[in-house]
């Protein structure tokens, strides 16, 4: 694992380094040409496979960018697959599922399987590569969180409401959280094959839990959130879309090192919710990443000024890089944040 005194590392313990630590949701591939190249003739999920692979991409935006941490290059739905789930990423649908869990059975059928005979070996491979490369730069790893995956898994794809996940809770409580359950330890799972191979920290993605209302975030999501990071052994980021109107749930009762806020609320008013004993991450607005570089050069200073409110602050973006991006806007965000000396010490 990367060394403590990491930038990054620093700032999910608590400290403020010398410059605030930045890296970007997405950063592996997507908007990178040299990503698009490799990528020529491999479908998504089978590059997530294929270690060689998934470890040249990881590592194609430290290299470019300079950013204070690597993102392991996956895809939430990769420990579905390793459970013999049938999936595939369509391009600019996303995730869409053969079978979708939507009865009873269909939550039996699914939570038979046992999230311990999960095979990670492509995963912890793929780790041990990029993990001799990056020396004192730290890897962050990643999951999906248990509602979010449970939204592609009962709509079948990508849904703008995910009625279906939101009436399972309701219709048939018990089926939600049986299927809940499982996907926790999926999760957990996964994280855990890639913190034992030397990911240094982890982040928790709830892209979809912003159609929830705080009620059935705090009653039916939350515990099984908490549940697929409780007591793990490296720092915890949880990050979720949309969810201002319970951004201090998304704490986990405190076991979180950081939550990641989007690009909806100012940082000092995310401060003010979640208290001075947590680090904020973000909040780039990724629409602006096409903005003319002095417009998104005085955005990016007011969000390093508003980060300043919390007890330390990541630079990230309020969700993942869109794939029509510049990647030199990207570069130059890391330069402008690491020029500001004294901002986050």
């Amino acid at each position: 694992m990367a060394a403590t005194h990491s930038p990054m590392l620093r700032a999910l313990a608590g400290d403020r380094p010398e410059q605030t630590p930045v890296w970007f949701m997405r950063q592996a591939g997507r908007s990178l040409p040299e990503y698009r190249e490799l990528r020529v003739g491999t479908r998504m999920l089978d590059a997530c496979l294929t270690p060689e692979l998934a470890a040249e991409i990881t590592l194609q935006p430290v290299r470019r960018h300079k950013v204070d941490a690597a993102v392991f290059f996956s895809d939430i739905v990769i420990p579905l697959r390793l459970a013999g789930v049938e999936v595939e990423i369509e391009p600019g649908r996303g995730p869409v599922f053969a079978n979708p869990v939507r009865t009873r059975a269909d939550v039996d059928r699914i939570t038979a399987i046992d999230p311990a005979d999960l095979d990670h070996e492509a995963i912890t491979a793929a780790i041990r590569i990029i993990t001799a490369e990056l020396g004192d730069t730290p890897l962050v790893g990643f999951a999906g969180a248990p509602f979010t995956l449970a939204a592609y898994l009962i709509e079948g794809g990508p849904s703008k409401e995910h009625l279906r996940a939101r009436a399972m809770m309701h219709a048939d409580p018990e089926s939600w959280n049986r299927l809940a359950d499982w996907l926790s330890r999926v999760s957990r799972r996964f994280l855990e094959a890639q913190i034992d191979a030397g990911a240094s920290a982890v982040q928790l993605f709830d892209s979809w839990a912003g159609s929830l209302n705080p009620d059935d975030y705090r009653a039916h999501i939350a515990p099984h959130s908490k549940a697929s990071v409780i007591d793990l052994p490296v720092p915890v980021i949880h990050f979720g879309v949309g969810t201002g109107p319970f951004l201090g749930d998304m704490r986990l009762d405190g076991i979180t090192s950081a939550v990641g806020v989007d690009w909806r609320m100012p940082l000092d008013e995310a401060a003010a919710v979640l208290g001075p004993d947590v680090t904020l991450q973000g909040n780039i607005d990724p629409a602006l990443l096409q903005a003319p570089w002095e417009i998104l050069e005085k955005h990016v200073l007011e969000v390093l000024r508003r980060g300043r409110s919390a007890r330390a602050h990541i630079l990230n973006l309020g969700h993942g890089v869109p794939p029509e991006t510049d990647p030199d806007q990207l570069t130059r965000i890391v330069e402008l944040a690491h020029a500001q000396q004294g901002l986050g010490a």
